[in-house]
């Protein structure tokens, strides 16, 4: 075992190492370009033929990468990008970054996982490291991943290494990136953490370690827990600020000023992406397996997925005072990403936004610079140019996601109605712009 371990860590700190990353997505393909821009040669894995044949060309279609960082990577030799899970036979370390969704009855789809697990299984060797980031519930490495790795006849910690680190991606963010956010990671045994943390350390700024799988998985899903009840605390004042005719902005930038005991959150039209709308639900249904009721969790999940009903309901009173009705009405959606400047609309509410109005007989059509076509009623569409000959044919204008480099000015100026919901024209004032 000593020896072994040892060995691992030697070609880990020498850079020897042949790194695995399976699922090449926004979390995957980031980790997988930086172990590759330290020097090991990176292998990533996908079942999607159509994303390893456009990074084999080069080509990235994660925003935060830019495409000649891949093409460069791909050219020197450092990053490998396959289908074929034969691979893994000869990999020191593989690091799983697949999807964790919910399903339609809100318990936890650990499919990805444990399809990706079996095919490690496959190829399971005496001195290989095992992590886990895919974000998950309390108890999933060491009550699932574990024993199916062991049904090899391998012992963890002898044999293998298995460790969870919580993947804390935020898609966007200019400051804080793979390299430069700190890495939690904890080990099925000391010696399982350690090496893991050996492995982030070679190309992640700040590792952390703590006691236990548990205590790892525990962390992302308290973090995102966090975010979902403040936003819902927040969307719940918005609501009655509105019932007691108070600007909830304004409400919360003068309690920002308070330089100790509050951070700001801002209400929205409902929260979106692969997070926040999930994680709580994780750590909630693990709760209830213990017979633990996690109130406060489930209530925030409530408030935050009742608001593009909200939204939907602010459109309807305005149009009503303007003289229109929703139906027929001529809608621009502004902003279908789940946030602003990318191009994700995983969860976004944006969706369920359109839906609801569609389904009242509203005629929908959108803008956003970061998804060129969308899906809307079964009919592929295409993002509409914010020009005035478009703003003019609108009843209203809904900004859903407050994407930077808009022109603002433009939609305050043309548009005969619009409906703010992220206070995006902070600052213009008239009796034509709703705001949430």
């Amino acid at each position: 075992m000593e020896n072994r371990s040892k060995q691992l860590i030697g070609k880990i700190l020498d850079k020897r190492a042949q790194v695995a990353i399976i699922g090449m997505g926004y979390v995957g393909l980031p980790l997988a370009v930086e172990f590759a821009r330290v020097g090991f040669k990176v292998t990533g894995l996908d079942i999607d033929a159509e994303k390893i044949r456009a990074l084999q060309a080069g080509d990235s279609y994660i925003p935060d990468i830019p495409s000649t960082a891949v093409r460069s990577l791909v050219k020197e030799g450092r990053f490998y990008p396959t289908t074929d899970p034969e691979i893994l036979k000869t990999m020191d370390t593989v690091t799983i970054c697949v999807p964790t969704p919910l399903r339609k009855t809100k318990d936890p789809d650990l499919s990805y996982i444990m399809n990706s697990v079996e095919v490690i299984r496959r190829s399971l060797h005496p001195g290989q490291l095992i992590i886990l980031e895919s974000t998950t519930y309390p108890g999933t490495t060491d009550e699932m991943v574990l024993p199916m790795l062991e049904e090899t006849g391998l012992k963890v910690g002898r044999d293998f290494f298995l460790a969870f680190s919580p993947e804390r991606v935020d898609p966007g963010n200019k400051q804080y990136t793979t390299r430069n956010t700190p890495k939690v990671v904890g080990g099925i045994t000391a010696e399982c953490t350690q090496m893991a943390r050996t492995l982030y350390e070679q190309a992640i700024e700040k590792v952390i370690s703590v006691s236990s799988t548990k205590v790892a998985e525990t962390v992302k899903l308290l973090e995102n827990t966090f975010r979902s009840v403040n936003i819902a605390l927040v969307n719940e004042i918005a609501l009655m600020s509105y019932k007691l005719g108070i600007n909830v902005w304004e409400v919360i930038d003068a309690a920002a000023t308070k330089p100790f005991g509050f951070l700001p959150f801002y209400p929205g039209p409902g929260i979106g992406g692969h997070c926040i709308p999930i994680d709580p639900f994780y750590l909630s249904w693990k709760a209830r397996q213990t017979g633990f009721e996690a109130r406060f969790i489930d209530l925030a999940g409530q408030i935050n997925s009742r608001m593009p009903e909200y939204v939907v309901e602010k459109v309807m009173e305005a149009l009503n005072q303007h003289g229109k009705c929703l139906k027929g009405a001529r809608l621009l959606i502004v902003g279908v990403a789940y946030k602003k400047d990318i191009n994700d609309v995983r969860e976004s509410p944006a969706l369920d936004i359109i839906s609801l109005l569609a389904r009242r007989g509203a005629q929908i059509s959108y803008h956003d610079p970061f998804v060129p076509s969308l899906p809307i009623e079964g009919i592929e569409q295409r993002s509409k140019k914010l020009d005035e000959k478009t703003l003019e044919e609108q009843d209203c204008v809904v900004i859903v996601t407050n994407h930077s480099g808009l022109d603002y000015e433009k939609i305050v100026k043309t548009s005969r109605l619009i409906m703010d919901t992220r206070n995006a024209l902070k600052g213009f004032n008239g009796s034509h712009i709703v705001r949430l």
